[in-house]
C-alpha cells in the first residue's frame, strides 16, 4: 500500500526509535505514526509542521504518563518547546491515543524506516480521523487519499460506522 517514505531530512529514524524506547522503557504500551507524516505514507508527499505520535498509554491517570514521557526524552536530548519535543530541531507530539485513536494504534501498519521497526495509522483511519476533527485541510486530507490511497472502502465503511463518523461533503 506504502511507497512514500517520508523526506530523508527529517530526523524519522530517531523519532521513531524514541518511541519504541519509550515502549522498551514501560512507559507506554504501543504507538504509531499519525496525522500528516501518516497520510504522506500513502500519497504524494506535501510539507508538514511536525510529527505525530499517538500512544497507548500504560499509566491511565489524568496525565496518561506524559511527564514520564517528557523526563525520558529530555534525558536523551530532546528539548521542549511549548507542546512539542523537538528532536534536531523537529517538533514532535506525542498524544495519548483514545477510541479511534486507540484503535487506529492497535490496528497500524507495521513498516520497517531505516533499520527501525515502526508503525503507522492505515490510511483508513487516517480518513475517519480526519473526518471526526472536521477542520478545511482535514477535508483536503480526506479528498487527497480518496483519490490517492489504496483504500479498503469496506473496512473505512465500518471504521466510520463503528465510531459513528460521515465523510463530509467534498
Amino acid at each position: 500500500m506504502a511507497s512514500n517514505p517520508p523526506s530523508d531530512n527529517l530526523p524519522l529514524a530517531d523519532v521513531l526509535r524514541a518511541a519504541n524506547e519509550l515502549v522498551a522503557a514501560g512507559l507506554i504500551e504501543d504507538w504509531a505514526l499519525g496525522g500528516a507524516l501518516a497520510a504522506i505514507y500513502y500519497v504524494e508527499p506535501f510539507t508538514t509542521y511536525d510529527a505525530d505520535i499517538f500512544f497507548i498509554p500504560k499509566d491511565k491517570g489524568l496525565t496518561a504518563g506524559i511527564p514520564a514521557i517528557y523526563e525520558h526524552l529530555q534525558s536523551r536530548g530532546w528539548r521542549v518547546e511549548r507542546e512539542h519535543l523537538l528532536i534536531k530541531e523537529f517538533p514532535v507530539q506525542f498524544l495519548a491515543a483514545n477510541g479511534l485513536t486507540e484503535e487506529a494504534v492497535r490496528e497500524a501498519e507495521k513498516f520497517d524506516y531505516k533499520g527501525v521497526p515502526a508503525k503507522v495509522f492505515r490510511a483508513e483511519h487516517i480518513v475517519a480521523i480526519a473526518a471526526s476533527v472536521g477542520r478545511a485541510k482535514d477535508n483536503a486530507r480526506i479528498e487527497q487519499l480518496l483519490q490517492q490511497a489504496d483504500l479498503d472502502k469496506t473496512y473505512l465503511a465500518e471504521v466510520l460506522q463503528r465510531h459513528k463518523l460521515k465523510l463530509p461533503n467534498l
